[in-house]
């Protein structure tokens, strides 16, 4: 028997059928063997796919739910603008500054002056003159008269339960 017999595991006319199952079975294992590396190569980029998937649906979801909260903020912060803007607009409204400059102690200037570079004078000056105080709106009098109506007690006058006619009232 040679070297190369013995290793394959018998000699003789048996050795050959011997050695050729054996050889088989062994290539079978250490095919699997070879195999083992890429199907743990594969299961593992496979389970890093989906935890990387899991990972960047979570940053988006983050990122929707800040998107979300900013558009809200957002929303105030317009209706507060608006706010001011109204508030803005009512206090530069002619009317409105023409009373607060009253309420100030403020009068209506006179016409113009203006002071030329040579040094002249354009226009005559005058001292501004305090102008009648504005006529009060046409609804505020019915209201200011109001306080001379409690002076005359409605309830006294007008009583629900009659009083007997002997009694003295409360009003002599």
């Amino acid at each position: 028997m040679t070297k190369r017999g013995l290793l394959r595991g018998g000699g003789g006319a048996g050795a050959g059928q011997g050695g050729f199952g054996q050889g088989a079975s062994g290539q079978s294992t250490s095919g699997q063997a070879a195999r083992m590396p890429f199907v743990v190569l594969v299961v593992a980029l496979l389970g890093g796919g989906l935890i990387s998937l899991l990972l960047l649906n979570s940053a988006l979801n983050q990122g929707s739910f800040q998107l979300s909260k900013l558009k809200k903020e957002t929303t105030v912060l317009r209706d507060e603008q608006q706010e001011l803007q109204r508030d803005v607009d009512g206090y530069s409204a002619p009317d409105a500054l023409q009373r607060r400059a009253h309420e100030l102690g403020l009068v209506p200037g006179g016409s113009p002056v203006f002071i030329g570079p040579d040094g002249k004078v354009a226009g005559t000056p005058t001292a501004a003159e305090t102008p009648p105080p504005p006529s009060p709106p046409p609804a505020a009098p019915p209201v200011a008269q109001s306080p001379s109506a409690p002076a005359a007690p409605p309830a006294a006058s007008i009583s629900p339960t009659p009083s007997p006619a002997g009694s003295p009232s409360s009003g002599r």
